[in-house]
C-alpha cells in the first residue's frame, strides 16, 4: 500500500487545481479523509480476518463501489461542507477511487479488489513504481520507511503537484481574460 502520507496528496491537487471557491477546504477536508479510508480494513489484520478474504487487506474498502457509495454519502453533506452535490460526490469518489489505483501501483501485496464486492478478483496496474508501505508505525519509521517516502515523493507528489500547479495556473490565466 502506499502511506498514509501520501494518499491525501490526490484530493489536495485536485482541491488545490479547482480552486477553494469550488472545493471549500471543509471539502478538501472531508476529501483527504476519505482517501485514506479504505484502510479502515487494516484492523480485519488484528481480528484474524484473511488478508486475501472479502473484507480483507485490499478487498472490499479499496473497490470502485466502495469509492461510489463513499461519495454519495459524503454528497448528503454537500451543504455543511460549503459545496454543491455534485462537487462533493465527485471529489470524494475520485479520492476514494485513488486509493486503490496507488495501492495498485505498488511492488507488493495481494493487489486491489477493484470491482468488490461483485468479484473478490485482485488486480494490480502494469506498472509497479510505488513501494509498498510497511504495516504499522514502528516498521515505518525505519531506513524502509525512508524509502517508501522516496518513492512516493516521485510517484504520488511529483504529479499530483503538478496536476495542482497547473490546475491553479489555468485558473489564473481565465480570471486574467
Amino acid at each position: 500500500m502506499a502511506s498514509v502520507l501520501s494518499h491525501p496528496a490526490v484530493p489536495l491537487a485536485l482541491s488545490v487545481a479547482l480552486g477553494p471557491e469550488r472545493v471549500p477546504p471543509a471539502l478538501t477536508a472531508a476529501a483527504c479523509a476519505a482517501s485514506v479510508l479504505p484502510d479502515i480494513d487494516a484492523v480485519g489484520f488484528a481480528a484474524g480476518v484473511p488478508y486475501g478474504h472479502l473484507f480483507g487487506h485490499r478487498g472490499f474498502t479499496h473497490s470502485l463501489f466502495f469509492a461510489l457509495a463513499t461519495g454519495l454519502f459524503c454528497s448528503l453533506f454537500a451543504q455543511r461542507l460549503g459545496a454543491t452535490p455534485m462537487m462533493a460526490f465527485l471529489l470524494v469518489f475520485a479520492a476514494a477511487a485513488s486509493h486503490g489505483v496507488l495501492d495498485a501501483l505498488t511492488t507488493g501485496g495481494m493487489g486491489v479488489a477493484f470491482f468488490s464486492p461483485f468479484s473478490n478478483r485482485r488486480y494490480f496496474l502494469p506498472w509497479h513504481v510505488i513501494l509498498v508501505s510497511p504495516i504499522g508505525v514502528t516498521r515505518f519509521l525505519s531506513e524502509r520507511g525512508l524509502r517508501v517516502l522516496r518513492s512516493e515523493l516521485l510517484w504520488i507528489w511529483l504529479p499530483s503537484s503538478i496536476v495542482a500547479v497547473l490546475g491553479f495556473s489555468l485558473r489564473k490565466l481565465a480570471k486574467g481574460s
